[in-house]
């Protein structure tokens, strides 16, 4: 009888590289999936490792180490269905793994429904696509607390590292905590690249920059305080040709994206918990816009807008757009710190965000220089309320802003879509301005519904009803 330390269920792409990953740390592990086709071909590859495949959930289940740890690598729709059929076969003490991206309500209630009949649960985000998942993700657990120290060795072993050696693995609290901040990383993942292709579209749009050059000034960037993951590789798509054409490949993709959910999923929650969250939202919303490109395209026959012009500078003016890039990704960043603090208040999490910073800095898509200054905003002041309060990004943001309005102002009058330049904008002003016009809205509420209202000069909470005439 094989002894394996954990096993994977779900052996796609995500699967097998961790299966790899797991056992290259030291540890023996059991893989199964339903794909014959898959399987022979898994057999080949993990040729020589301590890596078996199975096609019978029986004889998985037989040849692991008691107790039994199991990993569910598969879509989320599928999970309840293979929970109800794994809970047959386990015993107290045995622990699951959902390391998919479920929604965070739904891994709270997993953990409740299988701690009852004492099973183990955690759900844990891994960022960082398939070459993360080989060769180190940012993995993001939460759940059953009993069940870390069963897995903890192997996380932490196959975790990404930060310089100091520290894993991008920590855990972070009861229930769906780790698929909650998992979430919010993809939301600040959908932020960080659209206003990314914000400032790729203003060199193109109104300054005629070629991808050639796009490639140099992405580069460049890379050196300084936007060095990230997602910078480094625009400016490496910018340098790559397409094999047929001969063309930018940048030129010959097709302007319409797609989504798997998850920016949908944080917009609901920031919803539910009233927090303002506009770059993000703005984020999401494009991706909507890109799809219905048959659309935009006869519009575009139709509607007429300013004619893009530009006189100015053009060294200069991409040193703009990259400040207010910088602003923008500041505001975006408060808005997904914000998540996090109003939920650790809602559900009593009590989530360390200076460590979560820090198991962003290696191994997710994320990964950005940028975060250090986030841990250390943090680790001096625990309890900020915004990020644009610490003194660091205050005087970032101070420094940046003329440049971020003017880039704002120009694509407006050129007629340049930059839905998260200008929202993280308006998010930056709404913010520092103490009296918004929200009075008004509350006298519309109170004068059509009689929804009642407070006033300036009594206690809050105490709430009035006008007769309007």
């Amino acid at each position: 009888m094989q002894q394996h330390d954990i096993g994977l269920i779900g052996l796609g792409v995500m699967g097998r590289n961790l299966a790899l990953n797991i056992e290259r740390h030291g540890f023996k592990v059991a893989g199964l999936d339903s794909d014959e086709n898959k399987l022979a071909e898994l057999k080949k590859k993990f040729k020589n490792k301590n890596i078996t495949v199975y096609s019978s959930l029986e004889t998985f289940l037989q040849d692991l180490k008691s107790p039994k740890k199991i990993m569910m690598m598969i879509p989320e729709d599928k999970v309840d269905d293979l929970i109800k059929t794994l809970k047959r076969h386990l015993s107290r003490g045995d622990l699951l793994i959902d390391g998919g991206n479920s929604y965070f309500l739904d891994t709270g209630r997993r953990n409740k429904e299988l701690q009852a009949d004492g099973i183990l649960y955690i759900g844990t985000g891994v960022s960082g696509g398939e070459n993360g998942a080989l060769w180190g993700s940012s993995i993001l657990p939460g759940g059953n607390k009993e069940a870390w120290p069963l897995v903890k060795p192997i996380f932490q072993a196959i975790a990404a590292k930060v310089e100091d050696g520290t894993p991008c693995c920590e855990w972070l609290g009861d229930d769906g905590a780790g698929h909650f901040v998992k979430m919010v990383h993809n939301g600040i993942e959908y932020g960080d690249m659209q206003m990314i292709c914000e400032a790729y579209f203003l060199m193109k749009q109104r300054l005629g920059v070629t991808p050639d050059e796009m490639h140099g000034v992405f580069t460049e960037w890379n050196r300084g305080e936007l060095n990230s993951y997602l910078i480094e590789i625009t400016g490496n798509i910018m340098a790559n040709k397409d094999s047929e054409t001969g063309k930018p490949m940048i030129d010959v993709i097709l302007d319409s994206a797609g989504q798997k959910g998850t920016g949908r999923k944080f917009i609901q929650t920031a919803l539910n918990l009233g927090v303002p969250v506009q770059s993000i939202a703005e984020a999401v919303f494009a991706r909507a816009m890109s799809a219905v490109r048959d659309e935009r395209t006869a519009a575009s026959k139709l509607l007429a807008g300013p004619k893009v012009e530009f006189n100015g500078n053009k060294d200069e003016f991409i040193e703009m757009i990259r400040k207010a890039l910088y602003a923008s990704k500041i505001c975006s960043y408060a808005q997904g710190f914000q998540m996090l603090r109003a939920a650790s208040q809602e559900y009593n999490w009590h989530l360390n965000f200076g460590r979560i910073a820090l198991l962003w800095r290696g191994g997710c898509i994320i990964r950005a220089q940028f975060l250090d200054k986030i841990k250390k905003a943090y680790d001096e002041e625990p309890g900020l309320p915004n990020l644009l309060l610490d003194p660091y990004f205050k005087a970032s943001i101070d420094a940046n802003q003329d440049a971020w309005r003017k880039i704002v102002a120009g694509a407006v009058e050129s007629g340049i879509p930059i839905p998260v330049f200008s929202s993280s904008l308006a998010y930056y002003d709404s913010y520092r301005t103490s009296r918004l016009p929200a009075n008004l809205l509350q006298a519309q509420r109170d004068y059509f519904g009689a929804h009642t209202y407070e006033r300036v000069d009594k206690p809050r909470g105490t709430f009035f009803h006008h007769e309007w005439n």
